[in-house]
């Protein structure tokens, strides 16, 4: 069961001027930040993938974000064939299955995937606190 509560400054880590937390960078190799994630996707210069499970997505989304399960990213390679050539972020709840999946698009010729850094969580804290945080 998935649990959803706001943002708010006493259950959200400390962020940097980047809107990392402190002490947390990115691995500009693979990650991106939420805001530059924000910046990219208001621009339109980016596919933003959703890999979570779909009630996941269901519970809590960001807008714009096109849901690939990281279960089903395989099988769904066709899908994403008008994306190729295209820089691709992907997010998840916390980043990890996101850096996965980036990595997964990159064996696949995907080669401008990278992962959004502390996944739909940070964006929630540094981005958009209307973006409620979760637990499962």
């Amino acid at each position: 069961m998935i649990r959803t509560f706001q943002a708010t400054p006493e259950n959200s880590p400390e962020l940097d001027e980047h809107g990392m937390p402190i002490g947390r960078r990115c691995n500009e190799d693979w990650e991106i930040s939420p805001r530059q994630t924000k910046r990219l996707l208001d621009a339109g210069e980016i596919v933003l993938i959703d890999c979570r499970r779909d009630e996941e997505h269901d519970a809590v989304r960001i807008d714009g974000a096109e849901l690939f399960p990281l279960d089903d990213l395989g099988s769904m390679l066709d899908e994403l064939e008008a994306h190729r050539g295209r820089r691709i972020v992907i997010h998840c709840h916390s980043g990890v299955r996101s850096l996965k999946a980036a990595a997964f698009l990159r064996a696949q010729g995907f080669e401008d995937a990278r992962s959004m850094a502390g996944g739909i969580d940070l964006w929630s804290v540094a981005v958009d606190p209307g973006v409620l945080r979760y637990t499962k």
